[in-house]
């Protein structure tokens, strides 16, 4: 489906995006820039591929690679206006990033025709996964990790969409779209986490 295409480049974008403002924030050079948009866009995607055991998606279609380098040039240029990028422009960039593509590798698996929980794993995967590997390269620690709702807004949006796909794919991909960006933003705004371990006295 173009849509469907379309919509993965757009996820693309937005992750080069993602790891671009990162590659500004660390005081990065042009190869840094590159390195962290590309592992950000494509870097989940092309895990779950891998899992999936067929063609990984970018391997024979040099667009993405368009895409990436095109978003990455664009925000480069549009921060040589600003001296100062806030913390949040990044974090809502990455928020939309997951929301796009935890619903679209949750699609992917589904079309390979996997177990709908395994298609709800895959989907958080191509939606973490780049992230985790742009914070690594960047020396920070991965959003996956932190005490904020990350990868369990994926994990929601994800069963969202598997719930609502055999009733109509188009409302499955922007419902659950919505729902993960919904969450991740409000756990950004709130602070929301799920808190296992009690800090010791005196911490």
């Amino acid at each position: 489906m173009n849509w469907i295409y379309f919509a993965d480049l757009a996820g693309c974008a937005v992750f080069a995006i993602a790891g671009t403002l990162l590659a500004f924030r660390k005081q990065m050079d042009g190869f840094g820039v590159i390195v962290l948009a590309s592992a950000t866009a494509i870097g989940g995607g092309t895990t779950r591929d891998l899992i999936l055991d067929v063609p990984v998606f970018w391997v024979a279609d040099p667009t993405y690679f368009a895409v990436i380098a095109g978003s990455a040039l664009g925000t480069i240029v549009w921060l040589r206006f600003k001296a100062y990028i806030p913390v949040n422009r990044l974090l809502f960039a990455d928020a939309l990033g997951i929301a796009f593509f935890t619903v679209l590798g949750a699609e992917k698996a589904l079309s390979n025709g996997v177990h709908p929980i395994i298609a709800v794993i895959l989907g958080t995967m191509t939606a973490v996964f780049g992230g985790m590997i742009r914070d690594v390269l960047a020396r920070d620690v991965p959003m996956v990790l932190k005490s904020e709702l990350y990868a369990t807004t994926c994990i929601a949006g994800g069963v969202l969409f598997v719930l609502l796909y055999p009733l109509h794919p188009g409302i499955a991909m922007v419902s659950a779209m919505l729902a993960t960006l919904g969450l991740r933003l409000g756990a950004i705004r709130y602070h929301w986490s799920l808190t296992v371990f009690k800090e010791p006295p005196g911490y």
